[in-house]
């Protein structure tokens, strides 16, 4: 399978100028030696709308007449309706049942038709809607544009700290990993080392990376983690993209993920949903190798703060 490369990222960069925004690296919670990507500044929230401007970008003129479908638990979603709706080309979003409605509400208030199956139908349902009303497909993750459009992240970092050395980043479908691991791998490389995180209750990549082949999880069984935009697994594509490029893969408990998402509020001043926050919680636990007194070698990357009012009130309720 041909991976995407730098130049891709680079291309995607060039794409992307203008509708994202380029997040700064600020501080980590206080007494930790790390610095921040908050993705979570986004204007949908999360580092999707990168992969989504991207693929937008790249359709042919038949394809943005008759719009655009995904299937997405709800950031990329989003970030596919605000980049098709600034491009004027109609968008159709496939929710699983009982994704978050703080974020299927605001992919209504761009524009998109929200359809909702149960989670494992959700990508059968969406290559319905693309054969039948010839719609073009954007996948959240196995797509050369998304992971190009994601690995726009890691070229930032790297312009914006020549001197990290860890990049540390979230995992679900693969799709950041993928991109950022790109950007160091091809920009940087052998010197900047990406780690991913997933959750302990959905670390079906780390299983997968483990034993050397694609490994599935059951819906029933990832569902158990609150980091809901983790839960899906890797593809093929990215697959082949984190056996090649990621350094390493860590877990994090629930409680490692509640205890990050309240750090980030209370010691940084950023709202990051569960998924958001698993960097920072495998930084926090120390299951990531850092540079004591070193904080701009290990960035965390904040990848998304569309979280749940009550659900974020909870976990970072003090005392």
């Amino acid at each position: 399978m041909e991976l995407v490369t730098a130049d891709d990222v680079r291309a995607a960069a060039t794409r992307v100028q203008g509708h994202v925004v380029r997040t700064p690296l600020t501080a980590g919670p206080h007494g930790t030696d790390l610095l921040l990507k908050p993705e979570s500044l986004q204007p949908t929230g999360a580092f999707k709308l990168r992969g989504a401007t991207n693929a937008v970008a790249q359709l042919t003129p038949v394809q943005r007449e008759h719009g655009v479908v995904t299937h997405s638990s709800g950031n990329h979603g989003l970030a596919l309706a605000l980049a098709a709706a600034r491009q004027r080309v109609p968008c159709t979003v496939v929710v699983p049942e009982g994704a978050p409605e703080v974020k299927v509400d605001r992919i209504r208030g761009y524009g998109a038709r929200v359809v909702t199956v149960p989670p494992a139908e959700r990508l059968a349902a969406a290559i319905e809607l693309r054969d039948r009303e010839l719609l073009a497909l954007v996948p959240p993750f196995d797509d050369p544009r998304v992971i190009a459009g994601q690995g726009t992240v890691g070229l930032e970092i790297l312009e914006q700290s020549p001197e990290v050395t860890t990049i540390v980043v979230p995992v679900g479908g693969g799709g950041l990993a993928s991109g950022v691991a790109t950007a160091a791998w091809t920009v940087h490389p052998r010197r900047v080392r990406v780690v991913g995180v997933e959750p302990e209750l959905a670390a079906d990549a780390a299983e997968s990376l483990r034993e050397g082949r694609l490994v599935a999880w059951e819906p029933e069984r990832t569902h158990r983690t609150m980091a809901d935009g983790v839960r899906v697994g890797l593809s093929e594509r990215t697959f082949a993209h984190l056996a090649a490029r990621l350094d390493e893969i860590v877990t994090v408990s629930e409680d490692e993920i509640a205890g990050a998402v309240s750090a980030l509020a209370h010691g940084a001043r950023l709202v990051a949903e569960p998924s958001g926050a698993l960097a920072t919680a495998a930084v926090l636990a120390g299951k990531v190798e850092t540079v004591p007194g070193r904080p701009e070698a290990t960035v965390a990357v904040v990848s998304g703060g569309n979280v749940d009012p009550a659900l974020f009130t909870r976990l970072t309720a003090v005392g």
